[in-house]
């Protein structure tokens, strides 16, 4: 199996570490966020890994360059943004993508069956599919409900609940198709947009496990906690 990890981004909510970090470098628990998902992939049985790589990449390059960071077994490369891509315009720098892949994001950590994952999508038969999770969001105003000008309602500090995409996916080479041939930013949304708009098929699957976005402080700070508690689960 073959995975893509996405580590180009500029990690700015999270500076001014990533001012001289990228942010898949930064440590959680012994290791970088990277090398944790690096671990897990290979856990799974995941051979071949692409990096798309951009923003302070060559520090990236060069700590795995080491050995001892890198799983047995595991070939790793490397795929330059000399320009941001966008969050999924780099898969354009991405040779021979010819089959089922997984895509990731390079800021996400997780306890998630990826041979399960893949099975659902095979068994979907979609062009992508998005592991997603319940996820509520606490607003700090106040919500004024309202009919022709009459408040019917007020609710202090609502919790919202949504269902938030993980950065953790499963692609097919037909979403190849779906990008643009120059070189314009292009994200995830309007990949799954343009898959939507034109025929193309995307699956969610409910990722029940434990899940932080390591692009802000707060979630970086769980992770951290979360690692230290349970390191074995996160490849470490």
């Amino acid at each position: 199996m073959r995975a893509v990890i996405l580590a180009g981004g500029r990690g700015t909510r999270l500076a001014p570490y990533t001012a001289v970090l990228p942010k898949p470098l930064l440590p959680v628990g012994e290791r970088p966020v990277l090398e944790l998902i690096v671990r897990q992939l290979a856990r799974a049985g995941v051979t071949e890994i692409d990096l798309c790589i951009g923003h302070l990449g060559e520090l990236i390059r060069v700590y795995f360059s080491e050995n001892s960071h890198l799983p047995d077994g595991v070939d790793l490369r490397y795929h330059w943004e000399d320009s941001p891509l966008g969050t999924v315009g780099a898969l354009r720098q991405v040779p021979d993508l010819n089959d089922t892949f997984l895509l990731l994001n390079g800021d996400v950590l997780a306890t998630i069956d990826y041979a399960e994952l893949i099975a659902h999508h095979e068994r979907e038969g979609v062009d992508l599919t998005i592991a997603v999770r319940p996820q509520e969001i606490e607003t700090s105003l106040g919500v004024v409900e309202g009919n022709n000008g009459r408040v019917t309602g007020f609710t202090e500090k609502p919790r919202i609940s949504l269902t938030a995409a993980t950065g953790i996916n499963v692609g097919e080479p037909s979403i190849l198709t779906r990008l643009p041939a120059d070189d314009s930013p292009f994200d995830f949304p309007d990949l799954v947009q343009a898959l939507l708009g034109n025929g193309g098929q995307v699956s969610a699957y409910p990722l029940e496990g434990t899940w932080f976005d390591i692009g802000t402080f707060g979630e970086f700070e769980k992770a951290q906690a979360e690692v230290e508690r349970h390191p074995e689960l996160y490849g470490d």
